[in-house]
């Protein structure tokens, strides 16, 4: 596979160097993931107004989402990030392991959830009708499920660029998934 460098600041154009600016204040750095973006002159913008998007679904259950669905697309730099935010967000350890992969005992709303983006992404959007309406049974609504399907989306971006690029995961490493008893 070609290396793909991870572009600085004086690599990017004009737009790109005042998202970094921004990405610098808001969290102290530019995630490397992020910075490979701006390769092109369009894509980073776009892609944060997507990921910044207003949705129907809470931080956590974004988080949830993102954590299950980087686990089916087994991208180590988004399970990285995401445990991270995970965490900040209040989900234990082993509450990630669980999401990651595909479940959520703690929670039954959530379960609904994260086994419906598992299934979306390992069907590539072709969903099973059960678990469709499990997650409406569970409380969720049709805008919910644009929602997720959204999401899934989003995150499913990022873990083929970092598939496709292998930049270096700039947070710490999530554990294997088969290390826990989940």
């Amino acid at each position: 596979m070609a290396t793909i460098n991870v572009p600085t600041r004086e690599e990017v154009n004009a737009t790109n160097q005042g998202i970094f600016d921004n990405l610098n204040k808001a969290l102290g750095f530019v995630p490397n993931l992020y910075a490979t973006y701006a390769h092109s002159e369009t894509a980073l913008e776009n892609y944060l107004n997507l990921a910044n998007a207003k949705t129907s679904l809470s931080v956590k259950e974004k988080e949830a989402v993102n954590l299950a669905v980087s686990q089916v697309n087994n991208c180590i730099y988004c399970l990285s990030a995401h445990t991270a935010i995970g965490k900040m967000n209040g989900f234990t350890d082993e509450q990630i392991l669980e999401l990651r992969a595909g479940h959520a005992s703690f929670d039954s709303k959530l379960d609904a959830l994260v086994k419906l983006a598992k299934n979306i992404t390992e069907k590539r959007g072709h969903a099973d009708q059960n678990v469709v309406d499990n997650f409406l049974e569970a409380g969720y609504n049709k805008g919910n499920l644009i929602d997720t399907v959204v999401l899934v989306g989003d995150k499913t971006i990022s873990n083929y660029i970092h598939g496709a690029t292998q930049v270096p995961v700039d947070f710490p490493v999530a554990q294997p998934l088969e290390t826990s008893a989940v």
